[in-house]
C-alpha cells in the first residue's frame, strides 16, 4: 500500500471499531468535562489493545507527515495511534537522521500529547530514549514551564534513563516538581521514585530521607509502594510530624 493512503486507512479502521458507549466512559475517565484537564477530548471508544494492532499493521508504511496528519484528529485515540506509529518507528530504527526526524516530529506535534496516557506512552520511549545520551536542558525547560503536558513530559522521559540505571535526572527534575500541585504530577513523582528505588533501593531512600517530611502525600505514597510496612510506616511517620502545607 502506497504511505500516501495510510492516514485514511488508519483512521477507517479505527472508526470500524467505535463504541459510543465505551467513548462515553473514557470521557469521564480521561477528565474531559470543562474545566478539566482534558476539557474538550474526543473519544471514539475503541480499545487500545485494537490501537496497538492498527499500528503495528501500519507504521512502516506510513511517512511522519502520515503521522502529523494523524496527530491533528479530535479524536483521542486517533492521535493515540499515531503515536504508537511513531514509538514502533523509533524502537525499530539505529539511524541517526531518522531517530533525529521522528523526534523532530514529536517535538513539532508535541500540542497533541495532551493527556496522561499519550505522553506516558511517548515521552519515555521517544524522547527519552533520544536524548539518553545527549544534552537534556530540553527536559528542565519543560519542568520549568507552566505547561502540565510538558512537565509531566519532563520527569516521564526519566522513565528511559531509570530502565538504564541512570537516575541523577530523575531526581533532579523530581526536586524541581516538587511543589507542583496537580496531582498527575504528584503521581509521577512518586511513580518514579518508586522505579528508581527497585533498582536501586539506597538512591530512593537518600531522597526520602530528604524530602519525605515536606512532598505531597500522594507522591510519598506512590514512592512506598514497594517498602515493607515497617519502612512505609517510617517515612509516613515522617510526613506526618511535618507542618501540612
Amino acid at each position: 500500500m502506497e504511505s500516501k493512503y495510510v492516514p485514511a486507512q488508519v483512521k477507517k479502521e479505527l472508526q470500524a471499531f467505535a463504541d459510543k458507549e465505551k467513548a462515553r466512559q473514557l470521557r469521564g475517565f480521561f477528565k474531559t468535562r470543562k474545566g478539566e484537564y482534558a476539557e474538550g477530548d474526543k473519544f471514539l471508544g475503541v480499545i487500545v489493545p485494537k490501537q496497538r494492532a492498527i499500528a503495528k499493521k501500519y507504521y512502516n508504511d506510513i511517512t511522519l507527515g502520515g503521522i502529523t496528519l494523524l496527530l491533528k484528529s479530535v479524536y483521542h485515540e486517533i492521535r493515540m495511534t499515531a503515536l504508537l506509529m511513531l514509538v514502533n518507528k523509533m524502537e525499530k530504527t539505529k539511524d541517526a537522521k531518522k531517530r533525529e526526524a521522528i523526534v523532530g516530529c514529536f517535538m513539532k506535534n508535541i500540542d497533541a500529547i495532551n493527556n496522561w496516557d499519550l505522553v506516558d506512552l511517548a515521552a519515555p520511549n521517544i524522547l527519552g530514549g533520544y536524548l539518553f545520551d545527549k544534552d537534556k536542558t530540553l527536559l528542565y525547560e519543560f519542568a520549568a514551564s507552566d505547561n502540565l503536558w510538558k512537565q509531566r513530559i519532563s520527569i516521564l522521559s526519566t522513565f528511559y534513563f531509570i530502565k538504564h540505571n541512570h537516575f541523577d535526572d530523575t531526581l533532579a527534575i523530581c526536586e524541581m516538581l516538587m511543589d507542583n500541585a496537580h496531582d498527575l504530577i504528584q503521581k509521577s513523582i512518586g511513580w518514579m521514585l518508586r522505579e528508581v528505588g527497585k533498582r536501586d533501593i539506597d538512591k530512593e531512600r537518600e531522597f526520602l530521607d530528604k524530602y519525605a517530611a515536606t512532598m505531597p502525600r500522594i507522591s510519598l505514597r506512590y514512592a512506598l509502594e514497594h517498602f515493607d510496612e515497617k519502612e512505609k510506616e517510617h517515612y509516613m511517620e515522617m510526613e506526618n510530624a511535618a507542618p501540612y502545607l
